[in-house]
Formats: structure tokens, sequence, C-alpha cells
């Protein structure tokens, strides 16, 4: 296929949330003595907050819950965990959490060079990402890599979320392009995956964590270094 524009997902395919996100939540925890209210064991409280904030970003993704509800329900759900039911907590480490994160600058290896290498084949490079508006320029700004896309499609800007088509249209059109040029490539297989396959887009499986699967990318990879096989 001649592609011509990439459509890259941020979070978990090129910005490395996980570390990203420890490294906020460690901060969080220290500040808040949660070692004295909540566990003295900082991995056991991130183990709980992972799957609190996957599970609802699903739902989130989905349409199920708000934007809102998302950001300090995840603490919330954490924090139950220990017996501890105190929603202004919650709300503090939501408020921390979405101050300090954007600042995290750590990427998957080959981010940048892969990005160069795109730039210098002349594809235009885009994104679309469920994540928060202001959280995510900020991202792109600390971490150095706005520079490389010619649009940044949020949920909130295309008032519709991944998996649905409409914000794959919506990207579409913004860019000028049409799908038959277009690839989307993404970690995650509801949101990016599925979400740009139903929508007539050909795709890339950023797969860091190995993930097993029943459907059928146009190409799985493995570490952002194997684009220069495809592309």
């Amino acid at each position: 296929m001649n592609y011509q524009h990439l459509f890259f997902d941020l979070d978990h395919t090129l910005w490395d949330f996980e570390t990203n996100a420890k490294e906020t939540l460690q901060e969080l925890f220290a500040l808040h003595r949660l070692h004295e209210t909540v566990t003295p064991d900082f991995h056991v409280f991130y183990e709980k907050y992972s799957y609190h904030n996957k599970r609802l970003w699903h739902r989130y993704n989905h349409g199920f819950i708000r934007q809102e509800e998302l950001k300090w329900k995840r603490m919330w759900h954490a924090l139950l965990e220990f017996k501890l039911g105190d929603e202004t907590l919650a709300r503090k480490l939501s408020a921390g959490f979405l101050e300090i994160l954007p600042g995290k600058k750590a990427l998957f290896p080959h981010t940048v060079e892969i990005l160069n290498y795109l730039t210098n084949k002349n594809y235009k490079l885009h994104l679309i990402t469920n994540g928060f508006e202001q959280v995510q320029w900020r991202k792109l700004e600390n971490a150095q890599i706005g520079k490389y896309f010619s649009s940044v499609i949020t949920s909130e800007l295309a008032c519709c979320l991944k998996p649905h088509k409409e914000i794959f249209d919506f990207a579409i059109g913004k860019a000028g392009c049409c799908y038959q040029e277009s690839m989307m490539l993404g970690d995650n297989l509801d949101a990016d995956i599925l979400g740009a396959m139903n929508a007539g887009m050909d795709t890339v499986f950023v797969n860091h964590i190995r993930e097993e699967t029943t459907l059928k990318p146009t190409h799985i990879i493995y570490h952002l270094k194997e684009l220069e096989d495809i592309l």
C-alpha cells in the first residue's frame, strides 16, 4: 500500500504511560504519606491503581462513565481496596496526578529515532488519542515530540472516543486524506486496532507487552524499530 498518513496513538504506544504513571504515583504516595494510612507497600497500591485505571478507561472509552468520574474514581477505587473510603483524598490524588504526570518524559525505546525516520521519508504523522486535551498537549511538549505531528486529534476535540468510527472520520477529515492512504498505529486492541479496522483503515498493532489476540491487524510489531521493516 502507498501509505502517506500515519495516525499514532500516544499513551502506551509512544509515551511510556506505565513508567511515567508509576513515578508520579510514587511521588504522591510519599507526599500524602500513604505508607501510614493505606499500605506500607507502594507496589501493592500501584497494582490496585493500575487495575482500576485500566478497567475505568475501558468504561470511559465505551461511554459508560464521564471524564471527571474517571479522573478521581480510579483513585477512589484503589483506596477502597484498602478499606479507606476517603473521597477528599481520592480527589487530591487525582488532581496531583494530573498535574505531575504530564511533566514526565519517558518514551518507549526508539520513539524519537522512528519519528525522525518516518519524517525523513515524508510521511505525514498525526495523533489520535482518547487522553485529556490539556494533559496530552503537555506530554507532547515536555517529551519534545509534538513537532513531529501535523495534527493532534483528541477525543475532546472530536467530541467522540476511539473505538467509535466518528473519531477516525474526524481525523481523516482534519488531515485532508483518505482511508486508503492511511494507517493507524496503536497498542490498544479495542480502541486503536478494532476501531480503525471497523472504520476501514489498515493497522499496526504496537504490541509492547506481547499480548495475545485473535484479531488480524495488517501488521504486528513488538518494538517501534520494526516499523523500518514495514514503512
